[in-house]
């Protein structure tokens, strides 16, 4: 664990004088490949520098405000004192599924349970995978995630030191879903920066879901990048759940990259946390794919909830769909941009785009700011954003057959948030998330 130096001038050197001290536990020396796209992101990173406030893509979101903080740099150790037994309550009640273990941003075999996976499929760290499936880490990894123009997709591929690593062979179907939990431990503020490569071949079919655990009172600075292939014909369900304490601020990066006829669904649920900032972006690079971006963000005290997507039509034939809902309460902020690009090879592209928010106090803020970039002339593509209180006539006509207010407003906020619930392919998670999400509304608002 080493700290970031105080003497240093810029939040850029700071970063770089902790991690340069890592190297030796990073992925850079495992091959002349990785070692080459360790030098070339570190050189993006540090003429990039950090978002400032009036950069466009962060005016709305203060990150600078958890990056001043004199952060550890913190290296996954031998599981640090998790038992096999603490895992069990991290499980999605009733949902039969193996479970790859992170501790620190670090790979666990020993608190991972892979039992049941087919033949041919491998889930298993990014670090162990540098070595002994090397052939496809150097084929995919850096491939996809932008670290030359995303200062902290380059901060992570600069200093990548382990994730999770999972390869789903041609024509394989993967029956159970796959929950990967990573565990945070840490008695000083700490910066992780997990990184997971996910490659479905042709025809594989996967389900992904992510959880966090974070054991810890002081602050946490989650920098995460995934990167996921789709293959051709192949189908992909990841599913993401933040619910993080109030001292814990993340960066969740996801790229996708699809090949012809692949179908990939991406959700991401935010009930907690400092400072939240989700880049989901999708290239569907060839013809017949589609693709599927859903959100639910739950936001509460003075909690900051900030989703980017992005959706690359690069070729013709694509399908794609964005439903983003919010509820705010509180000082909570939330913001949602969404960006559809049809390039103009792109023709008979259809692209529906929706974000609706409800604020529930004087002070909670919604920014939305949904957009289309069309250069193809063949297209169907729209978009539209809401934000509003609860319908008050519907609120009447609960109350008039005899519920209270608060049951009536805990009722509309639940069906609101189902139109996303109800596209969970996994029916254990689904009735997980429901339960949550009502329980949070009865007892809040």
């Amino acid at each position: 664990m080493l700290a970031l130096l105080d003497q240093d001038t810029t939040l850029e050197d700071r970063f770089l004088a902790a991690f340069k001290r890592c190297e030796g536990w990073s992925l850079n020396g495992s091959n002349d490949r990785l070692r080459r796209l360790h030098e070339e992101a570190l050189g993006h990173f540090t003429a990039l520098g950090f978002p400032a406030r009036k950069a466009e893509a962060w005016k709305y979101t203060p990150i600078g405000k958890v990056l001043r903080r004199d952060y550890a740099v913190l290296r996954g150790s031998a599981d640090a004192g998790i038992r096999p037994h603490d895992i069990a309550p991290l499980r999605i009640p009733d949902l039969d599924a193996p479970v790859a273990v992170l501790v620190n941003g670090s790979f666990s075999e020993t608190l991972s349970d892979l039992n049941g996976l087919p033949d041919g499929v491998i889930v298993t760290g990014l670090a162990h995978a540098a070595h002994a499936h090397a052939d496809l880490v150097n084929a995919h990894l850096g491939r996809y995630a932008d670290y030359k123009n995303e200062v902290f997709t380059a901060l992570n591929t600069a200093f990548t030191h382990d994730g999770v690593f999972v390869y789903v062979p041609p024509h394989t179907v993967v029956e159970k879903p796959v929950q990967v939990i990573h565990i945070v431990t840490a008695s000083e503020d700490t910066f992780v920066q997990p990184r997971h490569l996910v490659i479905a071949e042709e025809k594989a079919r996967l389900r992904l879901l992510h959880t966090e655990s974070i054991r810890t009172t002081a602050s946490v600075l989650v920098n995460a990048v995934t990167e996921l292939l789709v293959g051709a014909h192949a189908q992909v369900d990841r599913y993401e759940i933040q619910n993080d304490p109030a001292s814990v601020s993340r960066v969740n990066t996801v790229q996708v990259y699809q090949h012809t006829g692949s179908i990939c669904r991406n959700s991401t649920f935010t009930f907690g946390g400092e400072i939240i900032r989700n880049n989901i972006q999708a290239l569907p690079d060839a013809e017949q794919c589609e693709t599927h971006l859903y959100g639910l963000f739950l936001g509460r005290a003075s909690m900051h909830v900030d989703n980017h997507t992005v959706v690359d039509h690069a070729r013709p034939n694509c399908f794609s769909n964005e439903l983003y809902k919010g509820v705010l309460d509180d000082r909570s902020t939330g913001v949602f941009n969404g960006r559809v690009l049809v390039r103009r090879d792109a023709q008979r592209t259809n692209a529906y785009q929706s974000n609706k928010s409800i604020v529930l106090s004087d002070t909670a803020r919604m920014y939305s700011k949904p957009e289309l970039e069309i250069y193809a002339d063949d297209v169907k593509c729209s978009h539209g954003a809401t934000t509003g209180q609860l319908d008050r006539d519907a609120l009447f006509y609960l109350r008039a057959r005899g519920l209270t207010e608060q049951q009536a407003r805990a009722l509309l906020l639940v069906a609101f948030a189902r139109d996303v619930l109800e596209n969970i392919a996994i029916e254990p998670l689904r009735t997980h998330l429901d339960t949550l999400v009502s329980a949070r509304f009865r007892n809040e608002v």
